[in-house]
């Protein structure tokens, strides 16, 4: 379980994130949804200890992160961050592959490069597994990067909106992966996500921010509904029920 409480951050004196506080529970795939600005990305960072916190706790499985060594984190989080350009020659495998380094130091043995297959194989990169990054489209860039924090095979996972550059069809299988890694192998995730639509039909718990605040958390039910749209995004959004799943019209 991720714990927070009393959470604060701010830039040249300006507070990006006011007093959070919620849980997140293991096993669950949480969706943290908001406008431009809303500190989700901010948020999710202080959660891997990218960005240092002003104030409160912060919390997973019961041990504070500024105790756990990085090593032992490493083997605990794994993140994607929006920005992931990487300046070296490398094959998708050997990218991968770097999710391993927690455990391999960079010597792989036969049980890093199973993993490392796995992942591969779940984001259906099999084909490409040997190209050069530089001759993939920004999809299939994004793709290898989510199959390298597969690969670090860790309990927790954060997604900084994953679904950048990809089609609708990589968009579902991305969504239906992070789905079946909760429910089959009991991953955490949590992602911040621009896709109302996504959200609702994938999540456990979505987390709406606006202002460096939570307007309101819990259920889809509880959060995909006209009011609280429309107070986090200033605009009104229709809601249709299709197939026991809650569908926002906002065009």
């Amino acid at each position: 379980m991720v714990d927070i409480k009393g959470l604060f951050k701010s830039y040249n004196k300006k507070k990006v994130i006011k007093d959070v506080s919620l849980s997140v529970e293991k096993g669950t795939l949480t969706s943290f949804i908001g406008p431009n600005g809303a500190g989700k990305s901010t948020l999710i960072s202080m959660i891997s200890r990218l960005i240092v916190k002003d104030e409160g706790e912060i919390s997973i499985d019961g041990k504070d992160i500024t105790t756990v060594k990085s090593g032992e984190m490493a083997k605990k989080i794994s993140i994607l961050k929006q920005t992931n350009a990487v300046n070296l020659k490398l094959t998708v495998r050997e990218l991968v592959s770097f999710g391993r380094f927690p455990y391999s130091q960079g010597r792989l043995k036969a049980e890093d490069w199973a993993k490392v297959d796995e992942a591969i194989a779940y984001m259906e990169l099999e084909d490409m597994q040997d190209k050069f990054l530089d001759e993939l489209s920004g999809g299939q860039r994004q793709r290898a990067h989510i199959a390298m924090v597969i690969a670090q095979d860790t309990e927790y996972i954060l997604l900084d909106e994953p679904l950048n550059n990809l089609d609708m069809r990589h968009s579902v299988q991305i969504m239906k992966t992070l789905r079946r890694l909760c429910d089959e192998m009991g991953k955490t995730i949590i992602l911040v996500i621009h896709d109302i639509n996504f959200a609702s039909c994938y999540s456990d718990q979505i987390v709406a921010m606006k202002n460096g605040e939570i307007v309101k958390q819990g259920r889809c039910c509880d959060v995909i509904n006209e009011c609280v749209l429309k107070d986090i995004y200033d605009m009104d959004i229709k809601i249709n029920d299709i197939d026991d799943q809650r569908i926002c019209v906002y065009f």
